[in-house]
């Protein structure tokens, strides 16, 4: 779906926010398998009072809905019902139901990311600089489709010692 379709939609960016390890690790166990302060203040900044799209088992793993933002569920269970979400059955329904938001950001899981990839214009990543174990993967992209906007290097040194990157990258056209 190019820009101009969504915007003739109703529909605005489609951004992709993710922290991804050097071997393309996002979670284990449903869970971040890494904890950077830093990393969750720029997931809030830049998604606050927009919608997020999450798989089922994304949300049970934050385990409540965010502040300030609208949190679209999808799920194949159209029986499930999530008190103060909304509940979509595909991704292109969860994008539909996103309709006036200028920018709206995919958050997982992995088989998510999969499918949002060729919608999205937008991946704001931010790339651990080291392999870490995990059993939820973030999908392989073509690089050459993509152009980096912005890279601001960092590293912590607790709760873990960290070096990563905020990265954000745009669709070329």
């Amino acid at each position: 779906m190019m820009n101009e379709q969504r915007e003739e939609m109703g529909k605005g960016r489609v951004a992709i926010i993710v922290a991804m390890a050097r071997n393309r690790t996002i979670g284990l166990n449903n869970r971040l398998p890494w904890h950077i302060p830093a990393d969750l203040k720029r997931f809030k900044s830049l998604t606050m009072g927009h919608h997020l799209i999450m798989g089922r088992k994304t949300f049970d793993s934050i385990g409540k809905l965010l502040p300030g933002r609208t949190t679209v569920v999808v799920t194949r269970n159209h029986a499930l019902k999530i008190e103060g979400c909304i509940m979509a059955y595909s991704l292109e329904d969860a994008i539909s139901a996103c309709a006036g938001d200028d920018e709206i950001f995919i958050v997982g899981g992995a088989e998510l990311y999969a499918l949002a990839m060729p919608l999205v214009d937008t991946i704001y990543l931010t790339e651990i600089r080291q392999d870490v174990t995990g059993d939820a993967h973030f999908p392989e992209f073509d690089k050459k489709l993509w152009q980096e906007l912005a890279r601001e290097p960092c590293s912590q040194e607790t709760p873990q010692a960290l070096e990563y990157h905020f990265v954000t990258y745009g669709r070329k056209e």
